[in-house]
């Protein structure tokens, strides 16, 4: 009777347990780099593009990692805030996203934009934001980069990733310098997205801070 008992008392507490496991959904907190990314986060950022900034901070991001910088920084800029987004979404599953992706820098691609603004001619300052993915930024940067004419814009480059590798952030910034047309692209800042000082320091010495 007492082992039926104990039997009984062990397959609620399992029951429990696998209930709890279910409510808990993934944020996202490990930055999606290499062609690999981590689970995307449910809600999507807003684009509030109004051309009453002349600062638009332009981002993509697919975990959340780069739209709470994106957002953070729009915040301390006072800038417009527009998030990328792709025509045709990519797969949530990590694997899948990084096989897309892996594809995609493979054959150098340019995946459409499905909220592509017609001008962005009010801004003379544009900040964009990506996560490293497969030791570069996101084709789709390539995309929004090449539908306008850049000149006289100083483009400040944003990324993150989870290994920090400076290498591949400097294989991004090649990227953008060569997508970019006559933009006067700037140094760019590479800091994790919770390192907020570091944002700080970098949009005060570039002269962006409010």
């Amino acid at each position: 009777m007492a082992k039926k008992l104990a039997a009984l008392l062990m397959t609620a507490i399992l029951a429990v347990s696998f209930t709890a496991c279910g409510q808990i959904t993934d944020t996202g907190s490990v930055p999606a780099e290499e062609g690999q990314a981590s689970s995307m986060v449910s809600d999507t950022s807003a684009t509030d593009v109004t051309g009453e900034s002349t600062v638009l901070v332009a981002y993509f991001s697919w975990s959340g990692n780069t739209q709470e910088m994106a957002a953070y920084i729009a915040e301390q800029t006072g800038g417009d805030l527009l998030e990328i987004q792709p025509e045709t979404p990519y797969p949530t599953d990590y694997s899948q996203c990084g096989d897309v992706a892996l594809a995609e820098r493979d054959s150098n691609a340019r995946p459409t934009i499905a909220n592509l603004p017609e001008s962005i001619d009010q801004y003379d300052t544009i900040l964009i934001g990506y996560p490293i993915w497969w030791h570069t930024a996101p084709m789709i940067i390539g995309t929004f980069l090449e539908s306008y004419d850049l000149t006289g814009i100083d483009l400040y480059p944003f990324a993150q990733s989870a290994s920090m590798d400076t290498q591949q952030f400097d294989s991004s910034m090649a990227f953008v310098r060569e997508n970019a047309g006559s933009a006067a692209v700037h140094d760019g800042l590479f800091v994790r997205p919770s390192d907020t000082d570091g944002i700080d320091v970098y949009l005060s010495d570039n002269g962006l801070a409010q």
